[in-house]
Order: C-alpha cells, then structure tokens, then sequence
C-alpha cells in the first residue's frame, strides 16, 4: 500500500476525484466517458493512475460494468466531499462577485416542507432575494449520506433518535403532531365519528418502515385489537403521496402542517379521528464540525423564526 497520506495531500488532483465519482456514479467505462467528454481509454488509463498511486484496487471491472471495492467506496465519499466543499467555495466567490448572498443545499422531508421550511425561504428572500435555495426532498436514509459528505448544508424533519451520532449537531424547533387525511369527497370525510376499524380495511400512503410514525401508528391498530392495512404504499415523498390519494382514494398519515396545507388547498380533507401518537420534534441537523456557509446561517436564523411564528391550535380530531 502507498503513502495514502502522501496521495490524498499531493498527488490526487480535482480530474481524478471527479473521475471516481463519475464511475461510481454510472458503475460503466464508457457512460462515465461520455459525461466526462473523454474517450473511453482516456478514463481506463486514468483509473490505473490512480489506483497506481494507491496502491490498491479501486473498481472491479467486468463485463456489466464497473464497481467500486470497499477501499472504492471510501475514495468516493472523499471524493464527493472535496467536490461537495470545491462546489460552495466557487459558488461563494461568485455570489460575492456578483452582489448575490450565495447558495444554501436543504435536505427536507415533507414535514416540514409546507409549514417552515417554505416560510423560513419566503423570509431569507425577502433579506436577498439572490441568495439560491436548493431544496432535496427524501427521508434520512437518503439525505443523511449527502449532508455528511457536504452535498447537503442542513436537514430540516423530524429528528428520529436513531440517527443522533457525535458527528450531527441537531436543534429541536417544535413537536408536530400526525393525523390521517382522504380525498375530499371520499367518505371518511363526512363521517362524524370514524373509528380505527374503519381505517383498517382501506388503502393507505404511509411513511417508510423504519419511521417512528409508521412504527406508532401500526401500534394504534394493535391497541384497538386490529392488525394494520396490508393494503399500502410506502413513501416519503409529497407528490407521491398526494398522487395516490387524489387517484386511488387512498388515505394518508401526515403531519398536522401538511394536512392543513392540502385542507387550504382543496386537494385532502382531514378524518376526525384522534391520533393520540407522540413523536420525536421537527428540527435541524447539521454537520458538528463544518462551519455553515453564511447563506446557510441566514437560512438557520430564518427557520427558527419561522417555528417561532408557526401558528398553534389542536390536533385535527382532537
């Protein structure tokens, strides 16, 4: 093995990190080629380079394409992080050029799309309407990964215990309760008093497996003596979400924010039924030891007046 210090400080350059991410990226000689505007040989050549100065193997090569060994895969998430910090740092030196405040990368899950993170922007534009706001919709499982290799400036949801580490610095801003929500001529939504064996024979959009709401919510079936829907989609997307609530009737577990957004909208009705689940708080995470861009701390700074300003009031069905 070379002098990995030694390769990472002097001899691996911007092409060659570009290059690894590219293959991961595409896992094929010839497609990573292609988005590279290189030949084909021209990319083999540079990854025996690089994995020359290594002294290791990076990629296996067959005939389905290419994949990336374990000691790949650690080359790529270096790889993506340098390139994640290149990106900011460029965008930064243009925004100053140009008068603008700069760029601010959000992961968001859709709790806190509706009611905060779309105030909080609507309040960072009207500081600097030229500052760029990138948001990336997903679940932890997803937007974790990239905020931690700086792809990702912050994460705004819900703050599920089982993603705390050392390296994630989180900020609680409030508590956001669940209810279920129809389409608004489905006939749970005339129904005065629906209970949960109504709800259990129904189609339903649920969060993931591994989320606390889904985990409490299969409880609510179990403590009314029922066993949940069998009859579901899993999502953490919004589009999703309202896609097959509007086309199958299905209903859907969402949070209170949201539910109020599409009541506003005309495009759901809330269930009066009470949901009595206690769930982790809506707030931020951000990387521990990277200092926030000053887009990134604008936007902080916003999205806490923006809890701040949420208006109160009861649970729907509560």
């Amino acid at each position: 093995m070379s002098d990995i210090d030694r390769v990472l400080r002097s001899n691996l350059k911007l092409r060659h990190l570009q290059l690894v991410v590219a293959l991961d990226q595409f896992r094929h000689l010839g497609r990573a080629a292609e988005f590279l505007s290189l030949t084909q040989p021209a990319v083999s050549k540079s990854l025996v380079e690089i994995e020359r100065m290594f002294g290791l193997d990076l990629f296996v090569r067959s005939s389905r394409g290419t994949e990336p060994t374990p000691y790949g895969s650690t080359v790529v998430r270096f790889a993506r992080s340098v390139l994640a910090d290149f990106d900011r740092t460029r965008d930064e030196i243009a925004a100053v050029a140009s008068g603008a405040a700069g760029r601010v990368n959000v992961g968001a899950m859709v709790v806190a799309t509706p009611s905060l993170l779309a105030r909080a922007v609507e309040l960072l534009k009207a500081r600097s309407a030229q500052t760029t706001v990138s948001v990336e919709e997903g679940d932890l499982t997803r937007l974790l990964p990239r905020l931690r290799v700086g792809e990702l400036d912050l994460f705004v949801g819900r703050l599920e215990p089982g993603y705390a580490a050392p390296d994630l610095a989180t900020e609680a801003l409030y508590d956001e309760p669940m209810c279920v929500v129809c389409r608004p001529d489905h006939a749970l939504a005339r129904k005065a008093r629906p209970s949960w064996n109504d709800l259990a024979g129904l189609p339903w959009v649920m969060p993931p497996a591994w989320a606390s709401s889904r985990i409490k919510l299969n409880q609510m079936f179990y403590k009314h003596a029922l066993d949940p829907p069998v009859d579901v989609i899993e999502s953490a997307s919004f589009l999703v979400t309202l896609s097959f609530l509007r086309e199958r009737a299905a209903i859907a577990f969402v949070a209170r924010g949201v539910a109020r957004f599409l009541e506003r909208e005309g495009l759901a009705a809330t269930v009066k039924l009470k949901v009595p689940i206690e769930l982790p708080p809506v707030g931020l995470i951000t990387m521990r030891q990277r200092r926030p861009t000053p887009a990134t701390e604008q936007l902080i700074e916003c999205l806490r007046r923006a809890a701040k300003g949420r208006t109160g009031g009861p649970a729907p069905g509560g």
